[in-house]
């Protein structure tokens, strides 16, 4: 999956879990937040080439 697909799934995701929140479905916009989160932070990992790498730094 190209790199500005995922963007926009997770910018999608995000957008769908505000307009969740605003309408006053919490547990599905907090579901739909931590998924954007989660998946955002992995996209950042493997653009940085630091996925699956665990360190006591």
């Amino acid at each position: 999956m190209n790199d500005l697909y995922k963007d926009i799934l997770i910018g999608t995701v995000f957008i769908t879990g505000l307009l969740g929140f605003i309408s006053g479905e919490f547990i599905i916009s907090s579901t739909l937040f931590a998924t954007a989160a989660i998946a955002s932070n992995v996209n950042l990992n493997r653009k940085r080439g630091k996925a699956g790498q665990l360190s006591c730094e």
